[in-house]
């Protein structure tokens, strides 16, 4: 299996909402995206299913070094020979890839949020900062269009949290700030123990209406110009507010179920959203 195929095979493997917006670019941006993926795949994974946390900094720690190869000219996994090539051709900044392992080396000392101002700063290093080199990937001619990436980075995140609240909880994590919870009412120990309390529903619309914000706060962004160059992100935008209209039409019932949408009507919204772009 050549670095390649391996970094196809972890998205596909994913069945992420990315994956299916990622075929609609040229061969050469989607192999360079797909091994993008394959690195955050490989970090998240190894907090997500590493259970000793020293173990889960070594390998993280293991990580970095590999990062700092690929920028050397000397990396081992086949996830960082895949990237070598892509981080030359596309001059994504080394920094953005230890930011993402710092985001990941947070979920294994903080697991509770004070405010938003703390969750944004993990959600800039686990997913804006990722938006940041998948806009210099897709291509784009004005500034504004990596705010706009950035800030997507950010919604998808959100978006990502809301959807995984109890699988989260299943791991003793709790995303949603500690203020908000309290503002309405809600106990991160009911959230852990899968019990929706009356504030519950209410405390999930706020998140939901907070995310669309971000989504439309990134919209605002982009370039006219752009537009064709981001389809992929556009895509994967409007699979994700899907998903969100989803689990609000669901009563915001995600402690003890993970709402998604089936890989066709992913592939559908991808492809009517490409058409428009």
């Amino acid at each position: 299996m050549t670095p390649d195929q391996y970094c196809e095979s972890k998205a596909a493997q994913s069945g992420s909402s990315f994956y299916y917006s990622f075929r609609l670019l040229p061969a050469e941006r989607r192999r360079a995206i797909t091994a993008l993926y394959a690195y955050c795949r490989e970090v998240d994974d190894v907090v997500d299913e590493t259970h000793d946390p020293a173990v889960a900094r070594a390998k993280l720690a293991w990580w970095r070094i590999e990062i700092a190869a690929v920028y050397d000219g000397a990396p081992q996994h086949p996830v960082g020979k895949a990237l070598a090539p892509v981080v030359r051709a596309y001059r994504l900044p080394r920094e953005h890839f230890d930011a993402v392992i710092d985001g990941m080396a947070m979920d294994l000392e903080q697991r509770r949020y004070a405010d938003f101002a703390e969750l944004e700063r993990y959600c800039h290093r686990v997913a804006g900062v990722v938006g940041l080199m998948s806009a210099e990937i897709f291509g784009y001619e004005e500034r504004s269009t990596a705010g706009f990436a950035r800030d997507l980075g950010i919604a998808f995140q959100l978006t990502n949290i809301i959807r995984d609240v109890g699988e989260d909880a299943r791991r003793g994590r709790v995303y949603l700030p500690q203020d908000e919870l309290a503002r309405f009412g809600v106990q991160a120990s009911s959230i852990l123990r899968a019990r929706a309390e009356p504030g519950f529903a209410a405390l999930m619309a706020f998140e939901v209406a907070r995310a669309r914000e971000w989504y439309d706060r990134a919209m605002r962004q982009l370039a006219p110009r752009d537009r064709r160059a981001q389809r992929a992100s556009l895509a994967m935008a409007a699979i994700y507010r899907t998903l969100l209209d989803e689990i609000e039409r669901d009563g915001f019932r995600v402690l003890d179920r993970r709402i998604a949408l089936t890989p066709l009507r992913k592939l559908w919204i991808a492809w009517r959203t490409a058409r428009a772009a």
